[in-house]
């Protein structure tokens, strides 16, 4: 396998991935300060604190995923 295409891949993985760390996360953080309430993670800090740090790093996934290095193409000799 060509190194450009597993990077692309890894790229093309990391954005969906992220989004979806990050939604969780802004949930967890939600339920964990109260706003989102009905489950036996509201109010609990434990889960307010996780939330937040699984929103930075789905976040930096997102970011990773789109503004990631570029595939040099090989040069024609």
């Amino acid at each position: 396998m060509l190194p450009g295409i597993a990077t692309m891949r890894l790229r093309v993985v990391a954005v969906p991935v992220g989004a979806i760390i990050f939604l969780m996360g802004i949930v967890w953080f939600l339920q964990g300060i109260g706003v989102l309430p009905g489950s036996i993670m509201t109010g609990s800090e434990f889960w307010a604190v996780a939330g937040g740090l699984a929103a930075i790093v789905g976040l930096l996934l997102i970011v990773g995923g789109i503004t990631g290095r570029r595939a040099v193409p090989p040069k024609a000799s």
